[in-house]
């Protein structure tokens, strides 16, 4: 396992700025999105997605995983909304065409919402035809598509999340974080590390989706054995925040960055 570094974590930062902090700590890898100033543009990736991948090649880092939103903020052209599928066929296609281009291993989606209207049931069932039909579209890519769970979507616990993996057999971007906030154990959590195509670190508890290290309930050597016993070897992405989402406002990110990269440099000796 390694590390990597989520871009979206330093929101006044350009896209340089953050390779350049990456390669500071001694990660050498980062993750990309569409989100703040180092975010990349979705409209040139959708229309060219080989242009939109060659400036990525000379930011000197890996980038393991891009994280990609359909529409606009979590609502827009969501997984779960009726009548979308066919755009998003479109859209995947593209993005992956633009991952494989700028040797990007993996993309993750977010699994959708509630939409009005709609029970959870409903939003499931139709997050999962949407799902197989965009895993159809990735057996054409070699970038892995795979879907983070995460609060205030559909799919808000571990066993939602595993039905939706039974049926689809999509991977997940697994954040241990957003089911903790919920106020699930780590141990009800760790079935999913066996379906962990990538993952994000963030120190977290009950009622908070993002704590200081010294704070949180999250036991990380735990959850870094969890992941390695599954047979994950891919990358570990440092993804502390600031942003208005869930009140992750109030951490000293560069902070919470270095704890959680010596915790897990320590941890692997």
């Amino acid at each position: 396992m390694k590390l990597s570094l989520t871009s979206w974590s330093f929101p006044a930062c350009n896209l340089q700025e953050c390779a350049a902090i990456s390669r500071a700590l001694g990660i050498g890898a980062l993750d990309v999105g569409l989100s703040y100033r180092s975010g990349l543009n979705k409209s040139e990736i959708l229309a060219d997605p080989k242009a939109a991948a060659e400036p990525l090649r000379n930011l000197g880092v890996t980038i393991p995983n891009y994280y990609h939103l359909f529409g606009e903020g979590l609502s827009g052209q969501n997984l779960s909304l009726p009548g979308t599928i066919s755009l998003n066929i479109k859209d995947i296609d593209s993005v992956l065409a633009f991952a494989d281009a700028a040797d990007i291993a993996s993309v993750f989606i977010l699994p959708g919402i509630i939409n009005p209207g709609q029970s959870r049931d409903q939003a499931a069932q139709q997050a999962t035809e949407s799902i197989k039909a965009l895993l159809e579209v990735a057996t054409h890519h070699n970038a892995k598509l795979c879907v983070e769970p995460h609060v205030q979507s559909w799919a808000e616990s571990p066993a939602l999340t595993q039905r939706l993996i039974d049926q689809t057999g999509i991977g997940l971007a697994l954040d241990y974080s957003h089911f903790t906030c919920l106020g699930y154990r780590q141990d009800e959590i760790d079935p999913l590390a066996k379906h962990a195509t990538h993952v994000h670190l963030r120190q977290a508890k009950m009622g908070h989706l993002q704590t200081k290290f010294a704070q949180g309930t999250l036991n990380f050597p735990a959850m870094f054995a969890t992941l390695r016993d599954a047979g994950y070897q891919g990358y570990l992405a440092l993804e502390a925040v600031h942003q208005d989402y869930m009140n992750t406002l109030t951490e000293d990110v560069l902070t919470e960055t270095i704890l959680l990269r010596d915790c897990f440099q320590n941890w692997k000796g």
